[in-house]
């Protein structure tokens, strides 16, 4: 089949060469442009994406609301889909895709639904069984945040529904989730704290909610073995947004005692 014209896929990268590969294999001959913005990499990964095709901008890391803008900000299209490494656009999407925008869409944005896989396994309930996020839109209706992290979108408009889904291929390994982990909770405890929120003993009782929450009432137990230690670990992160809160407030006393 032949690209969509006006249509862009955007991708933020650093240092996924492992990842990036299949994240553009399975949108290949969909959209007529693919940019990736990529933020210091230094395993190939420019290169790789340039032989899938795809255009190279560089841009210093400045969180993850200003580097998706800056990609949006690059896009030719008047359509722009919205994909990250990790993720591969299944065939049904794709073909959802093309369907949707051949019929010249009232709607201005899209919420994709996400299967989401995990030790080998797609996890299908403790809270993914009706996960989507908003990927695909108009670029005059849309603008991203300047968070750090969680950056979100904005898109002015009517939102549809797709039916095709995005696989979410997260965490390989149970180092790179804690890897993350540690990385995105302290850049999210940052992030509340600047916006006045600080810690409490009662955050001490997420842990064990979120688990219950999870596992029991979300029916985690269900994927098993994977569920299990993914409630495990979603719950350590929870607990550990807040308690990175106090480490917040311990730094800034120490600067400001100084």
């Amino acid at each position: 089949m032949n690209p969509i014209d006006g249509l862009s896929v955007i991708v933020i990268a650093r240092n996924e060469k492992r990842d990036l590969p299949g994240a553009l294999a399975s949108v290949k001959g969909l959209a007529a442009e693919i940019i990736v913005v990529d933020s210091g990499s230094t395993d190939g990964t420019p290169d790789i994406a340039r032989a899938a095709g795809a255009k190279v901008i560089f841009k210093d890391w400045q969180g993850y609301g200003k580097q998706k803008q800056a990609a949006l900000d690059a896009a030719a299209g008047p359509w722009v889909l919205n994909i990250d490494a990790d993720e591969r656009v299944t065939p049904a999407l794709a073909d959802d895709i093309r369907a949707r925008l051949a019929s010249a869409p009232t709607e201005t944005g899209f919420q994709v639904p996400f299967h989401h896989f995990f030790l080998g396994r797609r996890l299908r309930f403790g809270r993914f069984s009706t996960e989507t996020h908003l990927r695909l839109f108009r670029k005059a209706a849309a603008r991203y945040g300047i968070a750090q992290i969680h950056e979100g979108i904005k898109v002015e408009g009517s939102i549809g529904r797709m039916s095709g889904v995005i696989s979410h291929l997260s965490y390989h390994d149970i180092e790179e989730y804690l890897d993350k982990c540690n990385r995105y909770t302290s850049m999210i405890a940052r992030a509340r704290y600047d916006a006045g929120q600080r810690f409490h003993v009662w955050h001490h009782a997420r842990l064990p909610f979120e688990f219950l929450v999870r596992y029991f009432f979300k029916l985690g137990f269900l994927d098993g073995g994977p569920g299990l230690t993914y409630a495990l670990l979603s719950s350590y992160y929870v607990w550990l947004k807040f308690l990175k809160l106090r480490d917040c407030e311990t730094a800034e006393k120490e600067a400001t005692s100084r």
